[in-house]
């Protein structure tokens, strides 16, 4: 959730009961520690504590950091975060071992989170003995692979490849305490919920982006390689992303070249036409209507949850 969850939303998260993440995107080092910082502050936390915020890396982008003159990684690990999570990379694993070698000398060990779209993904984070393994699926918000399954198909392929080993963990369309009875049902360990954290206080989306969440129906969102194409962004091959359709998709769907819709694009960026503002978000986006505090979303989800969860029970019986 980079350009979304900064250290506010991720402490706000983890202060409730739940357990927060931010996303590293681009951020610097130096970046990355001030927000760790100030996770540290709202939590009430004593500089050399351990923070309990975890931070997600992008690999592709640590393969240009890691070797710039601002290598992240080491660096965030001396910050001692709870967890780090890795995702969309040609190798996750390198990092995986680093954090695991970096660890070995050290009392403090960090939680190791592997996002993966496919089986085959999820075997590979198994290979690399990470704690978690986020079975995500094509309804997530953001981005992921283009031919990634359904999230309740995923997650049973992806527990019936694993059986042992990595706790799994659900993400992709998730937004109601229901949907998370359900998942918890079928086995999970736990859910990663996105896109309805976007509808915070703390979240540093724009207010116009959140007005755009809170218009938005169920059919809202799509998946697309439009959005990156206009915003300049480069992302591995066979990835995409969800975001809420608007002219950026109807400029594709019209069949127009690359430099007129970027020309389009800018244009709008320009003048403030809002037809064309980039609002990454998930299939579960029509689900929630107003904005509230990271709070108050973690204390109605698992209210939620326990209901739904008190319900079923008695269809066994």
């Amino acid at each position: 959730m980079a350009f979304a969850a900064t250290a506010e939303l991720a402490s706000a998260v983890t202060a409730a009961g739940g357990f927060g993440f931010m996303g590293a995107g681009f951020l610097s080092s130096d970046d990355l520690k001030k927000n760790l910082q100030t996770a540290r502050q709202h939590l009430g936390l004593k500089d050399g504590d351990v923070v309990p915020v975890g931070i997600g890396f992008l690999g592709f982008l640590l393969d240009i950091t890691e070797s710039s003159n601002d290598p992240r990684l080491e660096a965030i690990l001396a910050e001692k975060p709870s967890a780090l999570l890795f995702a969309y990379g040609p190798d996750l694993g390198k990092y995986v071992a680093r954090v695991q070698q970096y660890d070995s000398t050290r009392e403090h060990k960090t939680v190791i989170f592997a996002t993966a779209n496919s089986v085959e993904e999820a075997l590979a984070a198994r290979e690399w003995k990470v704690d978690v393994i986020v079975a995500q699926g094509i309804e997530a918000g953001g981005h992921g692979k283009q031919d990634s399954p359904p999230l309740l198909t995923l997650i049973e392929a992806v527990k019936q490849a694993v059986p042992t080993g990595p706790l799994i963990v659900a993400a992709g369309g998730i937004s109601t305490g229901a949907q998370i009875a359900g998942l918890l049902t079928i086995g999970v360990a736990g859910v990663i919920l996105g896109t309805r954290f976007l509808f915070t206080h703390e979240c540093v989306y724009s207010p116009v982006q959140k007005d755009a969440l809170i218009k938005a129906g169920l059919t809202s969102s799509v998946r697309s390689l439009a959005f990156d194409e206009v915003g300049r962004t480069k992302w591995p091959s066979n990835h995409d992303g969800r975001a809420l359709a608007n002219k950026i998709v109807e400029d594709e769907k019209e069949g127009l070249d690359y430099e007129t819709r970027l020309k389009r694009y800018d244009e709008s960026k320009a003048a403030g036409d809002l037809s064309r503002l980039i609002v990454w978000a998930g299939a579960g986006v029509g689900l929630t209507s107003s904005v509230t505090s990271a709070k108050d979303v973690v204390r109605d989800l698992v209210n939620q949850t326990v209901d739904a969860l008190q319900r079923a029970s008695t269809l066994a019986s």
